[in-house]
């Protein structure tokens, strides 16, 4: 089942939304500032993604800018605060089976739906 980490408040997400809406394919909606992902969901994102934790944060957040951004961090740290902070995380993220995109554009949700 296709999947979209949303965030109703960010207008990328919403369109991305719009777009699942309208190609007629089943999808589950995962609030995930509701419903924060586990540190092994995060990991396993991440996999999907196919790249590195540093990758998928929104650096220009004031949290991240504040409070982690001269920090030297492992990728483990990085997940953490992320699940500790998930505002953090970028999004859209869809996924389809094994393969995911953070949907920025939002052609790239296409190309694995």
């Amino acid at each position: 089942m296709i999947q979209i980490y949303h965030n109703s408040r960010c207008t990328k997400s919403r369109e991305c939304l719009a777009f699942l809406e309208e190609s007629g394919k089943e999808f589950e909606v995962v609030k995930y500032l509701e419903h924060v992902p586990s540190f092994e969901e995060l990991k396993l994102i991440i996999g999907k993604l196919n790249i590195k934790p540093i990758e998928l944060v929104r650096r220009k957040e004031k949290i991240w800018t504040e409070n982690f951004k001269d920090k030297k961090m492992t990728d483990d740290e990085i997940i953490k605060t992320m699940v500790s902070n998930p505002i953090l995380i970028e999004r859209p993220i869809v996924i389809n089976g094994e393969k995911a995109v953070i949907a920025r554009p939002l052609e790239k949700a296409a190309e694995i739906i």
